[in-house]
């Protein structure tokens, strides 16, 4: 059983840099072929799918959130990590770290295990 727990501040500032970590445990991020995703869901609206890490370590954003979105991994301690520049107010979600099955899947529908998410504020 595959299990992810998402972690980091839950109150950014504006102009500031929003960064969490996700701990896989069950099962390794270099397993092929999974992807390794971030999500997020802002308050009363639906789920946007962000970016992944592959388990060979390719990157794929969300063109609508490319120039602030970064993603890594420590494959020594199974985790990855978001980090999201010059956040606003409408960053404001709950953040969610998933695993995708399949290199090219991005969409929340193609997730098969999630993390519990962890909501984040963005607020002076």
């Amino acid at each position: 059983q595959v299990q992810l727990q998402e972690s980091g501040p839950g109150l950014v500032k504006p102009s500031q840099t929003l960064s969490l970590t996700c701990t896989v445990s069950g099962g390794s991020i270099t397993t092929t072929y999974y992807t390794w995703n971030w999500i997020r869901q802002p308050p009363g609206k639906g789920l946007e799918w962000m970016v992944h890490i592959s388990y060979d370590g390719t990157i794929y954003y969300s063109p609508s959130l490319k120039s602030r979105t970064s993603i890594s991994r420590d494959t020594s301690k199974n985790q990855f990590s978001l980090q999201l520049s010059a956040v606003t107010p409408e960053d404001t979600a709950v953040y969610y770290c998933s695993r995708g099955v399949g290199i090219k899947v991005v969409t929340p529908e193609g997730m098969d295990y999630w993390g519990k998410g962890t909501l984040v504020t963005v607020s002076s």
